[in-house]
């Protein structure tokens, strides 16, 4: 009898470490493979789905020794009905891991073929939405009602949602964000707070803003972000306008100021980089205190564009006004210094 007992250790023993030795070998030999294959192709899914079942091989087999190793002598029913409640519950689990990741990154994939990137909010909602839909699952296979326990979290969500005011008012900040479609990733923003820069994620409490040009990270509450002014400088479309004040003396012959301008603006549309071959726009505005001004507009491709293009025009229209002898005046004021009043001269005789 005790060799046996002996025996049906050995067996299940041999089960128990064949079923993981086979899955981690499944896992190196098999999955390793197709993930590199998957990685050599332009089909993206594959890919996804590689990554998907990383780690499910050695659960599944695993589980399938144990399984193996319970028909083994005359084990107790009730570990066995234990044993098997466990198994079911990780089996279904391991397919609602590998479900999440999936959507996920499916989320992820179908974002980057519109070239917008999704927020890490979307990403995990949709995950959360696939792991509540798997816990159900699991309570259905286990016979448990679950209308008790959704009254249960009803009760319970109203004394969490008390507790988690600001959490969760940031949480529905950052669903509003998104689903208004005004804020996105990539877009260069600027808050009425003053911050300026481009949105590089949403999260559940709060977005992130790469800044231009020092490169520090921004991190604004979501429920901040919503209740701000905000100008977006990528919508409705990136290109903008560059507006440059600039100032000639009342002397200039205004029609060939305009000439030289124009020329100078378009010279550099076509040789800066982020300037577009959009006629720009010269407006004389004002007769200043000591000088005739206007603006200059030209259309660069996007906000980080703007600097470069403004740059290399002062420089220019700077350089071909002295050549073509048109005044930039500096500004002129005239001080009239009055002295003191004379006075008149006195009419008295002096005595004899």
């Amino acid at each position: 009898m005790m060799v046996f007992f002996e025996n049906d250790i050995v067996m299940r023993t041999t089960f128990l470490i064949g079923g993981l030795l086979l899955g981690l070998l499944t896992e190196k030999a098999v999955l390793d493979r197709l993930r590199k294959l998957a990685a050599k192709t332009e089909f993206l899914w594959d890919d996804l789905l590689a990554d998907a079942l990383r780690g499910m091989p050695t659960v599944w087999l695993t589980a399938g020794g144990i399984y193996l190793a319970l028909g083994v002598g005359e084990p107790d029913d009730f570990v066995v009905s234990m044993v098997k409640t466990i198994l079911t519950v990780a089996l279904i689990g391991s397919v609602i891991v590998s479900s999440m990741r999936a959507v996920g990154g499916a989320v992820e994939h179908l974002s980057a073929r519109s070239s917008v990137r999704s927020p890490t909010l979307i990403v995990n909602l949709a995950r959360l939405s696939v792991g509540v839909l798997g816990i159900f699952i699991i309570l259905q296979n286990l016979d448990v009602n679950i209308t008790p326990l959704i009254t249960a979290f009803g009760l319970g969500g109203l004394a969490v949602a008390l507790a988690l005011q600001d959490t969760l008012g940031n949480l529905f900040a950052g669903v509003q964000i998104i689903l208004s479609g005004q804020v996105r990733p990539q877009d260069y923003v600027r808050l009425s707070s003053g911050e300026e820069g481009y949105i590089t994620d949403v999260k559940g409490r709060n977005t992130t803003v790469h800044t231009f040009p020092d490169g520090n990270l921004v991190v604004v509450p979501n429920s901040t972000l919503a209740n701000s002014i905000v100008k977006n400088y990528s919508k409705p479309r990136q290109a903008l306008w560059v507006s440059t004040e600039v100032g000639v003396s009342y002397d200039s012959d205004l029609e060939h100021v305009e000439a030289v301008t124009m020329e100078v603006a378009k010279a550099v549309l076509e040789d800066v980089k982020g300037g577009l071959s959009e006629e720009p726009i010269v407006i004389f505005h004002t007769f200043g205190s000591s000088s005739i001004d206007f603006e200059v507009r030209m259309m660069v491709k996007d906000f980080v564009s703007r600097g470069r293009v403004r740059h290399e025009f002062i420089k220019r229209l700077h350089k071909r006004f002295g050549e073509e002898g048109i005044e930039i005046p500096f500004p002129i004021r005239t001080v009239v210094m009055q002295g003191p009043t004379p006075t008149a001269p006195s009419t008295t005789e002096a005595p004899e």
